[in-house]
């Protein structure tokens, strides 16, 4: 017997196994104890069943069951509970596009429910929780944002409003730290211009975000880089204005005085107008 002929019947072997093992796993999901079919179950019998299986920590048939109450009983008040957990259930598992689509429904059949807060706050976490995986695609951060936005606006006296307040904040600053990282990027290979519209995005759209100071002494590197002085001391007089105890000032300043420089607001820049306003109190 040929080489070619054993590896097809192992893969033929292989294909049945995981066929049978899914036909296993479908029958054991769809059947009671016994071999009774599900549909024998009342609403609470099979919204029980899936309690079971979340505190067994098995969330994917936990989902399972609470879905199962909700197509077996869909008018019913258990489908109602089973839905939300359903989402919960996909969410502990990870599996955050089923848990989005979950809360949704949740919130678009029972909008006036007592958990439809909580339904909210699901969706966003689920968005929220995928932050750290988008590398340098930051579309899931602005869609975190929205629905933790969602939370706050629509259910502020709500449990879940301070914890949406917290992670709201700590995503902002996340999409800031993504500015920062391209624009360091940039200076690194001194394309200043790119990186100083990099900068310039932290400074007049996240301002009260961890990354401000730096993004300030990043700008003064730029733009003395370019020879773009009455910019360079602008930003180093924001910079000490606000940040005066902070490294990045200390840096900045000594930046500017080894060029004979001092940090002062000059010129008209866009730098200048944000001086101006701070100064006037309406920045920072």
């Amino acid at each position: 017997m040929s080489f070619d002929i054993l590896r097809k019947g192992w893969i033929a072997a292989a294909a049945m196994a995981v066929a049978l093992s899914a036909c296993d796993e479908f029958e054991r999901r769809e059947t009671g104890p016994g071999g009774t079919p599900l549909e024998s179950y009342t609403a609470k019998q099979i919204y029980e069943r899936g309690e079971y299986e979340l505190e067994s920590n098995d969330n994917e048939d936990a989902a399972f069951y609470f879905g199962e109450v909700e197509r077996l009983y869909p008018y019913s008040e258990w489908a109602k509970r089973a839905l939300i957990m359903q989402a919960y259930a996909f969410h502990e598992d990870k599996a955050y596009e089923e848990a989005r689509s979950a809360a949704q429904r949740y919130i678009d059949f029972y909008p006036a429910d007592e958990d439809a807060a909580y339904a909210q706050y699901l969706l966003a976490l689920s968005y929220y929780d995928q932050i750290e995986l988008v590398g340098r695609d930051q579309g899931l951060t602005f869609q975190a944002l929205q629905a933790l936005r969602q939370v706050i606006e629509r259910y502020p006296d709500s449990e879940y409003a301070r914890s949406s307040i917290l992670k709201f904040d700590l995503a902002f600053d996340h999409l800031a730290g993504k500015e920062m990282e391209v624009g360091r990027y940039y200076l690194k290979r001194e394309h200043y211009a790119a990186a100083i519209n990099r900068f310039r995005v932290v400074v007049e759209d996240f301002q009260t975000t961890t990354h401000t100071a730096e993004a300030l002494h990043r700008l003064v590197e730029s733009y003395l880089s370019l020879g773009l002085t009455d910019e360079a001391q602008t930003a180093g007089a924001i910079l000490g204005y606000n940040y005066q105890s902070s490294e990045w000032y200390e840096d900045s300043y000594a930046l500017l005085t080894n060029q004979g420089l001092k940090p002062e607001a000059r010129g008209s820049s866009w730098l200048a107008t944000i001086y101006r306003q701070m100064v006037r109190g309406e920045w920072l």
